[in-house]
C-alpha cells in the first residue's frame, strides 16, 4: 500500500530537521577546535578551515529557520502557504557560505602570501582535523543516507536526484559537508608542504584552494535557490503524465495549458485550461473537475493545489471567430 502523502510529508519534514541539526552540531564544535588549532599552528589554512565551519554554522542556523517557517499553514494573507519562505532562508545561507568562508579564506590565504608566515607547530591541527574528518563525515552520512532514500522513493538516480531537488537544506548540507571534507584535506597538504619545506606558501596555496572550493558551493546553492523562488515547474515527464490523467478524466477533451509550479520539497500547484466536451452540463463540468483534482492527488501525493479553468477548445472558438489560441 502506498504510504499517505501527509505522513510520507511529515516524515520527510522530520528527517531533513534532523540531518540539519547533527551538521550544525557538528560544525559548531569543529569551528571552536579549528580555530584554537589555527591560533596555535600559525596555520592560515586552518584559520579559513575555521572561518568555514563558522559559515557552515550560521548556514544550518539559516536552513533550520526556513524549515521553520515554510511549514506554517496557508492562511487569509497567505493563500498559497509559506513553502517558498524555505528558499528565501536558503539562499540566505549560501550568501553565509560566500561571505563567511570563502571570502575569509581568499584573504588569508593572499594575507599568507604576501606577508610570508612562518609555519608553527602542526601537531594540535593535525589532531583537530582528524576529529574534524569524523565529524564532517558522520554529519555528510547522515546527509546522504536522507538523499539516497528520497532518490529511491521517486526512482530517479541519486545525481539527478541531488541536482534537481527542491529540498535544498539537503542538498546544502550534502554539498557543504563534502566540501568541508576536501577542505579538511586540502588543510593537511598545506599543513604537511609547510612542514617538509619550512615555507608558508602551501599554507596560503591550501587556503585559497579552500576559498575557490567554498565559492564554487555558494554559487551552486544560491543559483538553485534562485531557481525556486523565480518559480520552476514540475519534471517535463510529470507534466506529461498529468495531462494523460486529465484528459483520461470523463467529459474532458482536451488540456490546452498546463501550468505547473515547486512551491516546496514536497508541494506543488497544478493551473490547466481545460477544454471539455461541448454536450457537457455545468454539474457534469463540476464533477469532472473534482474526479481530475482526485486523480491528480492520488497520482501525485505532492501536488496540493489543483485549479482547472474551462476553456473553449480551438475548433469551437474558430467557429465563433475568435482567436483559436486562448
Amino acid at each position: 500500500m502506498a504510504e499517505p502523502a501527509r505522513e510520507r510529508h511529515a516524515t520527510n519534514g522530520g528527517d531533513s530537521t534532523f540531518t540539519v541539526i547533527v551538521a550544525a552540531l557538528a560544525n559548531l564544535g569543529i569551528a571552536i577546535a579549528k580555530a584554537v588549532a589555527g591560533v596555535l599552528s600559525g596555520s592560515s589554512a586552518m584559520l579559513s578551515e575555521a572561518a568555514h565551519s563558522v559559515a557552515d554554522t550560521v548556514t544550518e542556523v539559516l536552513l533550520l529557520t526556513s524549515l521553520k517557517r515554510s511549514t506554517r499553514p496557508a492562511d487569509e494573507d497567505h493563500p498559497l502557504g509559506h513553502g517558498p519562505e524555505r528558499y528565501i532562508w536558503a539562499l540566505l545561507a549560501a550568501v553565509a557560505t560566500f561571505v563567511g568562508g570563502a571570502v575569509f579564506a581568499l584573504y588569508d590565504g593572499v594575507h599568507s602570501l604576501t606577508h610570508g608566515e612562518e609555519p608553527g607547530d602542526p601537531l594540535v591541527a593535525y589532531l583537530v582535523l582528524a576529529v574534524a574528518f569524523l565529524l564532517e563525515g558522520y554529519s555528510l552520512r547522515t546527509g546522504l543516507k536522507q538523499a539516497h532514500g528520497e532518490a529511491r522513493h521517486y526512482k530517479v538516480p541519486f545525481g539527478r536526484y541531488l541536482r534537481r531537488t527542491p529540498d535544498t537544506a539537503v542538498k546544502a548540507v550534502v554539498m557543504e559537508d563534502s566540501a568541508a571534507l576536501a577542505g579538511l584535506l586540502l588543510a593537511a597538504g598545506g599543513l604537511l608542504g609547510g612542514q617538509l619545506t619550512g615555507s608558508g606558501v602551501w599554507d596560503g596555496v591550501a587556503s585559497l584552494c579552500i576559498g575557490a572550493l567554498l565559492l564554487y558551493v555558494a554559487w551552486v546553492l544560491g543559483r538553485s535557490n534562485a531557481e525556486f523562488l523565480i518559480g520552476r515547474p514540475l519534471p517535463r515527464t510529470v507534466r506529461d503524465r498529468i495531462r494523460a490523467e486529465l484528459v483520461a478524466v470523463e467529459h474532458i477533451e482536451a488540456v490546452l495549458e498546463l501550468t505547473t509550479l515547486v512551491q516546496g520539497p514536497r508541494e506543488a500547484l497544478v493551473a490547466a485550461k481545460v477544454d471539455f466536451r461541448d454536450m457537457a452540463t455545468a454539474a457534469q463540468i463540476e464533477w469532472a473537475c473534482e474526479r481530475a483534482e482526485q486523480r491528480l492527488r492520488a497520482e501525485f501525493p505532492m501536488i496540493r493545489r489543483v485549479y482547472l479553468d474551462p476553456t473553449p477548445g480551438f475548433a469551437q472558438r474558430r467557429s465563433e471567430g475568435l482567436n483559436p489560441w486562448p
